[in-house]
């Protein structure tokens, strides 16, 4: 990447809320080199920023969602353009009307005493003082957050574009990009031409070199990656209600604005607050109205019309219901003028805005080329902190924040489409206001992705979820008959209503069954990969291992080479094994040492590796290592997909032995084939690849094998096992298993905000990664990953409850992952916990409280893992 004094060449690709602050954020760090291209005029863009209402409630499930939110209004509070203001603390409300929305508004309470966010629940009476003429009839409460604001997302990209100008930047306003150049895998610049205002006709080009692309194209983004870069982005463009009242009498003139809270009415899927002597109000209770790119005005349109690209005719059919609300809500708005009860008609319009099937933004670099960036489907509510965190990202490598949420690698790219994109985004907007269960799944395009094992799960009663477009068995309603469930000594326990959703006392039987007898647990979703090296004499290509703890070949060269160079540099924390057959659990690391991910590597030959990963992620980092890599002359590295037309088994359980055994010739027995040992086999017939590793702390196998064989291998497996009792088990027993061995979950228990000793996986860290760490200082922790048990084992938590010192009110840290640990009797928890003397752990023991739907669960400290310390289990 060229480098001089004001750094990298960067053009930005739209100027919205998005790439002016992208810009500014760039301009501030140093890098004054930037380009911001605009095919609209500048700031009012005639995109979704220049409608949004401005809405920044900043309390969301997602931590980052909420970090991006407070991002945005510590960056943007008290800022003004031509003396009028850019954000406004006005707090908001959200209503309860039913009893249903009122516990969902304490768990709400939940995230934000766990992210930092004021909040508050507040009767009736109380909202009626905050917004006076409002109808409290039926209202059971709110949750007020007094530091949530509106935001003026013209005033926005007028104030940061304007001081990344005066930095350095450069704004071209009239033009668009025609084409992002590439060289090999790296970007070398934009096509850019001027739009025809003018009506000439003359279509001139030229083009702008750049070393950095950022494509911050907002509603054309999905038009624009296709057309111009081949890709598919899992995001929709969607119409979307939004209404201004007649002139009524709110006592705001028009440079106030707004001066009582903004108001969230979730149970009818609508929001309203003041604009200056009318009321606005916005509406998510109508059909979903997706936008193709074909139905978005061009910029010579709106250079004719003046009418924003992003505003289409107002629906009034579908605005009905809401205006009725919105009606029975503010009754002055029934006596606000003639015709449609006191809605203008003539000035609201439907606005288009962006979902994707998670809600979350797509941001970060694109895989497989250097140097482009994308910053799409952002609203304003998290805008300038996303601007900060993509200028960190691209400046120094680190966003600063957990991304694996907000990355665009992070849906998988097998089932990525425009269909696809369709679907989950229209399921997105219908669910923006919906109260949905932490392990709720799509409803959309199901049975998109079946194992080989899929008929025999159906014809055992297996519920199913989706992952990652895959079918997952949850349980089997097959396994009703297994003895009476139980959580440890005792019955088990009913559920309430809430935390009995997408569940079943059947995970209760199966863990249990698993724990005494063998169970077979579906792994063909499993994201997996083969990394092998051609070129060199003794490579043996991709073939798998025929024996275990055979000698390896030198490891100056190939895949090992590879492998090798990452642990150095501190960015794999394990060497890998050097033994072919051997298996490693490592980590993924940044620069910082920071845990980006946790993979296994199976040395399946002298150079080739068997990988099971975390994800589309983790092939983007390792792809993007390979080609920072020097290969020894002639050799090349190859990373294929090793899970598509594959499948996956898990037989674990102590009598997992007994029943593979029964299948191949091979001697089993622990002094064959030991724990974290790969190998391949023929099991019944058929081939197979071997890893005894263990995610649920039982003995036993992880079997991956071609899919025109699954149904063969389940049919032998099961058929085989019968003595042993062998039933199949689905995703829930399988994840209280996990909790409690202790076995962390990425992504939900640590990320890249954790260091491996903050995260209790330090035992991965060997050799030049644990000098690297030390020398980072990062093994000193600033907070602990620990275990929690509750008081109660009846009581069941689901993640990102605040947890608080006895009595307290300032949170100690967070829940992560929860369930009932069937086998051992308790309620666990894994939570951060911050506040510790120099980053120590909590005393074992210690007493601490849990806060879930606003009532205190006393819990404790507790030592880890809950389930057989020693680990004789699995490695027996």
């Amino acid at each position: 990447m060229a480098q001089h004094s004001g750094g990298p060449r960067v053009v930005i690709v739209g100027l919205g809320v998005v790439g002016a602050a992208v810009a500014d954020e760039l301009v501030l760090r140093g890098w004054t080199d930037v380009t911001v291209v605009e095919q609209g005029p500048l700031f009012e863009t005639g995109g979704s920023s220049s409608h949004a209402p401005g809405f920044v409630f900043q309390t969301s499930p997602n931590r980052a969602m909420t970090q991006l939110a407070q991002r945005t209004l510590r960056k943007l509070d008290g800022l003004s353009v031509n003396g009028e203001w850019v954000s406004k603390r006005v707090g908001g409300i959200e209503l309860a009307t039913t009893e249903e929305r009122l516990r969902e508004l304490r768990r709400r309470q939940g995230f934000a005493q766990s992210w930092g966010v004021p909040a508050q629940l507040i009767p009736p009476e109380q909202i009626a003082a905050l917004w006076p003429g409002l109808d409290t009839t039926g209202l059971l409460g709110g949750l007020h957050t007094p530091t949530d604001a509106v935001v003026k997302g013209v005033r926005a990209v007028e104030f940061q574009a304007r001081r990344a100008e005066t930095g350095g930047a450069t704004l071209l306003p009239w033009t668009r990009v025609s084409a992002v150049n590439t060289s090999g895998s790296q970007v070398t610049g934009v096509q850019i031409c001027p739009v025809d205002v003018e009506g000439s006709g003359v279509d001139t080009s030229e083009t702008l070199p750049a070393d950095v692309v950022l494509l911050c194209a907002g509603l054309w983004g999905p038009g624009m990656a296709r057309d111009q870069l081949g890709l598919e982005l899992p995001m929709l463009p969607v119409e979307h209600g939004f209404g201004f009242s007649l002139p009524v009498s709110t006592g705001v003139d028009a440079a106030t604005e707004v001066v009582k809270p903004m108001l969230r009415h979730q149970d009818c899927a609508m929001y309203l607050r003041e604009w200056g002597d009318r009321i606005a109000v916005g509406a998510y209770e109508h059909r979903p109205l997706p936008v193709a790119p074909d139905q978005i005005a061009a910029a010579e349109d709106f250079a004719r019309t003046g009418i924003h690209p992003a505003v289409h005719p107002f629906t009034a059919e579908d605005f009905t219901p809401t205006w009725a609300e919105a009606q029975r809500l503010l009754p002055q708005l029934a006596r606000g003028g003639e015709g449609a009860a006191g809605l203008d008609a003539a000035r609201s319009f439907n606005g288009i805005f962006s979902f994707t099937p998670d809600g979350g933004p797509l941001l970060g670099p694109v895989p497989g080329t250097a140097g482009l960036w994308m910053a799409q489907s952002v609203w304003v509510t998290q805008s300038a902190g996303v601007g900060e965190v993509m200028a960190d990202w691209m400046t120094t490598g680190d966003p600063g924040i957990d991304t694996h949420g907000l990355d665009l690698g992070r849906f998988d790219p097998a089932v990525v489409s425009s269909r696809w994109a369709q679907e989950q985004g229209e399921e997105s907007y219908d669910e923006v206001y919906d109260i949905i269960h932490p392990k709720a799944t799509t409803l959309r395009m199901r049975g998109l992705r079946t194992s080989a094992f899929h008929p025999r799960q159906q014809e055992l009663g297996a519920v199913f979820e989706s992952a990652a477009g895959w079918e997952r068995p949850l349980w089997f309603e097959s396994n009703q008959g297994l003895g009476e469930a139980r959580l440890g000594d005792q019955p088990l326990p009913d559920r309430d209503a809430w935390s009995g959703r997408h569940w079943s006392p059947i995970a209760a039987r199966e863990a249990r069954h698993l724990r005494e007898h063998v169970g077979l647990v579906d792994m063909s979703s499993l994201s997996r990969l083969q990394l092998h090296s051609t070129g060199h004499s003794t490579t043996d290509g991709a073939q798998p291992c025929t024996a275990v703890d055979a000698d390896a070949d030198p490891e100056g060269h190939g895949a090992t080479a590879f492998l090798l160079d990452l642990h150095a540099r501190g960015l794999l924390s394990r060497r890998p094994s050097r033994t072919v057959g051997g298996i490693v659990y490592a980590l993924l690391l940044d620069e910082r040492g920071r845990v980006l991910s946790d993979i296994t590597l199976a040395r399946t030959g002298p150079q080739s590796y068997h990988l099971g990963i975390n994800g589309p992620l983790d092939t983007a980092w390792l792809r993007a290592r390979i080609a920072e890599h020097q290969p020894a002359a002639g050799e090349t590295l190859q990373l294929t997909d090793a899970g598509t037309g594959a499948c996956g088994l898990g037989l674990w359980g102590p009598q997992a032995r007994t029943v593979l055994q029964k299948l191949v010739a091979e001697d089993l027995s622990d002094e064959h084939f030991k724990f974290y040992r790969a190998r391949q086999l023929r099991v019944a017939g058929v081939p197979v690849l071997a890893l005894r590793l263990s995610y649920v702390g039982e003995l036993g196998w992880e079997l991956y094998a071609p899919a025109e064989f699954g149904r063969f291998l389940w049919d032998a497996l099961m058929d085989a096992g019968q003595a042993q009792q062998i039933r199949p088990v689905g995703r829930r027993a399988f994840e209280s298993l996990r909790l409690e061995k202790g076995f962390r979950l990425w992504g939900t228990d640590m990320t890249r905000e954790h260091t491996p000793v903050e995260a209790g996986v330090d035992f991965a860290v060997t050799g030049e990664a644990a000098k690297k760490l030390a020398a980072l200082g990062a093994d000193v922790p600033r907070r602990r990953l620990q275990c929690l048990v509750l008081e109660d084992p009846a009581q069941v938590l689901l993640g990102h409850e605040p947890v608080f010192a006895p009595g307290g009110t300032d949170p100690l840290g967070y829940v992560t992952s929860a369930d009932q640990g069937y086998t051992v009797g308790e309620s666990i928890a894994y939570a951060w916990l911050e506040g510790a003397a120099q980053g120590a752990a909590r005393s074992i023991g210690d007493p601490v409280e849990i806060a879930c739907f606003g009532e205190r669960l006393p819990a404790v400290v507790a030592a880890e893992p809950r389930f057989d310390p020693g680990s004789t289990r699995m490695r027996g």
